[in-house]
């Protein structure tokens, strides 16, 4: 058998090539492969002596030549295919190992690969009668093989080329999406999308249990915070503990942004905030947040803005079961109460999220992209139309519950006073019945405080029902074709009313 060497990533490769002949394979090598196995001592054939022509433009043309491809693409049970490579003197090749220029980690043109991706193609097309190997941890299970049954097995070798395809299509889908971000407007949608996505963990189930779920991060992306995240205790995580922490730890790191508190808690029950707070301490926000509305808070998940100490702990486990605790870390013996006491409850340490990316939502035969919905820090756009004037003290208030409507699920109303979320309205099909839903929930607690609407008042009565809570001040985007007739009501109740010009609907 020959086998072609041409890779990138070195590792592993002279203890793989040194198996290989010692098996008898016939090693043919390209460039700084073929260096690095002169400099160990192994015989090989360079691609030149193959090919008969010496590399040319700095490198970019050393594989493209038809004695490597013929011998990588011949149908070996093909007599006319072996009659063509008997006459040009091309031996088959067996075996291709390549991975390609670092693109990945260092973007630019130098770096888009183009051999190496035709010989991995190549190879894979051809996997009836050629393996290809593109990544290192494969060596081992392809030398036993050899070892073991004289070849590469066709299950192996199926398996083989489906992960090359995947390699260059992940490789082409960087290229793309490196060429939407350098040289078109960030602000525009682009043409296509290409995504892929590699599996990262096997979920305990997805949205129910009789589904299966999985992790999956793109290909050669930064990495999200989930792929740092350390599991200190508790079950296997399922599909809604992810889809639930992400959006409590996004949130929770958005409040600490407002810069209103040193440390902030959210707890989140099915997608949305039932609980959040921003005080001195971690504790202190907690407790907040949990007192909130202590019953949504049981089974959600707590995400907190800062260390867990040993009392943030024991109030931890003093409250009712959470499933998940995400936090920035622990102290040991935080660590060994939580891990004690709550032994099914996720304790998650991890960095903090990073930046918003396209929206994407599957559809019939497609998907629906928007870029993400971002809530501008401080108060940009903000105007009051109402004679009454919001108290100072009161707008951190309208701009905790301005940014937690953001992140709730239409039509959404939210009270806040104090620096905690004390009324979550969402899910309705009428604003009126989620304002009076929050005013529920806030059971006076609102009283001076703020109250914000994701999307204007059509009427009056919407208006009238946030009011009914007790608020000083009421935050809504404005549009309405009775925005005059609401800005009235506001005035007739002595209510400051600040319009935005920004809708902030979440489906």
């Amino acid at each position: 058998m020959r086998a072609l060497l041409s890779v990138y990533d070195k590792t592993g490769l002279v203890a793989f090539a040194e198996g290989l002949a010692a098996l008898g394979v016939e090693l043919v090598a390209s460039g700084g492969t073929s260096k690095a196995l002169e400099e160990a001592g192994i015989a090989h054939l360079q691609v030149e002596e193959v090919t008969g022509a010496a590399e040319m433009l700095s490198g970019r043309v050393k594989t493209l030549h038809p004695s490597i491809h013929g011998g990588i693409l011949a149908d070996l049970d093909d007599p006319s295919h072996r009659r063509q490579l008997e006459q040009r003197g091309i031996e088959p090749i067996g075996l291709v190992v390549s991975n390609l220029y670092p693109f990945f980690e260092r973007p630019s043109i130098e770096n888009i690969d183009i051999g190496g991706p035709t010989m991995v193609r190549a190879a894979a097309k051809n996997h009836a009668h050629v393996a290809v190997v593109v990544h290192p941890e494969d060596y081992g299970e392809v030398l036993d093989e050899l070892r073991r049954e004289g070849e590469v097995t066709t299950a192996t070798r199926f398996r083989l080329a489906r992960s090359a395809f995947a390699h260059t299509a992940a490789y082409d889908a960087a290229i793309v999406t490196w060429f939407d971000s350098s040289f078109a407007p960030s602000t525009e949608l682009p043409p296509s999308i290409h995504l892929a996505l590699e599996r990262r963990e096997i979920l305990r189930y997805g949205e129910n249990p009789h589904q299966k779920g999985a992790r999956y991060s793109a290909v050669g992306g930064r990495p999200g915070w989930w792929d740092s995240v350390v599991q200190h205790g508790g079950r296997e995580l399922s599909y809604l503990n992810l889809f639930d922490a992400d959006a409590a730890w996004r949130l929770c790191h958005e409040v600490l942004a407002l810069g209103r508190s040193p440390a902030a808690a959210v707890i989140v029950k099915h997608a949305n905030p039932c609980g959040v707070a921003v005080a001195a301490s971690s504790c202190e926000a907690y407790g907040k947040a949990f007192a909130a509305d202590p019953v949504s808070a049981f089974g959600g998940i707590v995400a907190l803005g800062g260390d867990v100490d040993l009392a943030l702990a024991e109030q931890v486990v003093e409250n009712p079961l959470a499933d998940v605790l995400v936090a920035t870390g622990f102290d040991p013996e935080a660590l060994e109460l939580l891990t004690a006491k709550r032994k099914n409850m996720r304790v998650l340490e991890a960095a903090a999220p990073s930046a918003w990316g396209w929206g994407l939502r599957e559809v019939d035969g497609g998907f629906l992209v928007q870029e993400p919905d971002r809530v501008p820090a401080g108060r940009p756009g903000w105007r009051v139309v109402t004679a009454a004037q919001p108290p100072e003290s009161v707008l951190a208030d309208a701009e905790l519950a301005w940014l937690v409507c953001a992140r709730t699920s239409s039509n959404a109303i939210v009270l806040a006073n104090g620096g905690v979320v004390v009324g979550v309205g969402c899910g309705q099909q009428n604003r009126v019945d989620s304002a009076g839903l929050a005013a529920r929930k806030a059971a006076g607690r609102a009283e001076g405080g703020a109250g914000a609407s994701d999307a204007f008042f059509p009427f009056r009565d919407g208006f009238d029902a946030v009011a009914d809570a007790g608020v000083a001040v009421v935050v809504q985007p404005g549009g309405s074709l009775r925005d005059d007739e609401v800005v009235a009501a506001a005035d007739e109740r002595g209510v400051a009313m600040i319009l935005t010009g920004k809708r902030h609907f979440r489906h």
